[in-house]
């Protein structure tokens, strides 16, 4: 199984990178930006980087199923060992148009409605978290070497939570659980990268009482989750992947503890 994940996780941070890489090419110049139904921004850079993905998903062994934001119509359905691929190509839209770098390749192993591997690559800041179930998490920087990670546990009674929120989607419910949850400071962050900052220990929570779909999560809970951390409903049990046909999360919270 280890061996297994290995070799596969291996072959998903080469795609992920890939392409980071084609989205990077764009990002050096200018580029379209169109919109898509839902209202939010489609560019350039998120099609290519699917195009490339997809192919090179579909070249693995075992012929696993992939749904991806940008061509979400076309998956038909997990295949008959429950297994599917969860990509965004470029999540973070908002903020590779605002061009402050808080962008990512999202990758994700779907197996029987849990994430078992996860690849987020964020190509401008060059760092990438890479996970998957029997290896670890890991951080991979700009020499290429894996570092192994694991959150930070909870902070001590006179400590301050460091909360991560989102750059883009502020909102009354947040505040309001923020409240709550009591002295607290906050570490504005795009993208995945919410997550992959409480997996790495860098913070504390990440409660994220907003929309968000499938492929915005899955690969970034793989790595908190083997990271030893817990990304979970507001009732307490774990986000799942077992329905694909929902594509919405309901409200969750990324534990470090």
């Amino acid at each position: 199984m280890t061996a297994k994940y290995s070799e596969l996780l291996n072959d998903v941070e080469r795609i992920a990178q890939q392409a980071g890489d084609a989205i990077m090419t764009i990002y050096a110049r200018d580029f379209t930006v169109e919109e898509k139904d839902d209202k939010s921004p489609l560019t350039e850079a998120d099609q290519a980087a699917n195009e490339l993905i997809v192919a090179a998903l579909e070249r693995l062994p075992g012929k696993i199923p992939v749904l991806s934001e940008e061509d979400a119509e076309s998956f038909g359905g997990a295949d008959a060992q429950g297994r599917y691929w969860l990509v965004d190509p470029l999540d973070g839209t908002k903020e590779f148009i605002k061009r402050n770098g808080e962008f990512t390749v999202n990758i994700a192993l779907i197996e029987s409605g849990r994430p078992v591997l996860g690849v987020v690559v964020a190509p401008a800041l060059e760092v990438s978290y890479v996970a998957a179930e029997g290896v670890g998490a890991f951080k991979v920087e700009k020499d290429g070497q894996r570092r192994a990670i694991q959150v930070a546990g909870e902070p001590a009674s006179d400590t301050a939570w460091r909360v991560v929120g989102s750059r883009s989607h502020p909102s009354a419910d947040l505040a309001a659980w923020l409240e709550k949850l009591g002295r607290h400071d906050m570490v504005p962050m795009g993208s995945s990268l919410k997550l992959c900052l409480v997996a790495e220990g860098a913070a504390d929570v990440y409660p994220r009482l907003g929309p968000t779909c499938l492929w915005d999560t899955g690969a970034a809970q793989a790595v908190v989750e083997q990271a030893g951390g817990r990304v979970e409903t507001l009732e307490g049990a774990p986000v799942s992947y077992a329905t694909p046909s929902e594509k919405l999360n309901p409200y969750f919270v990324v534990w470090g503890l």
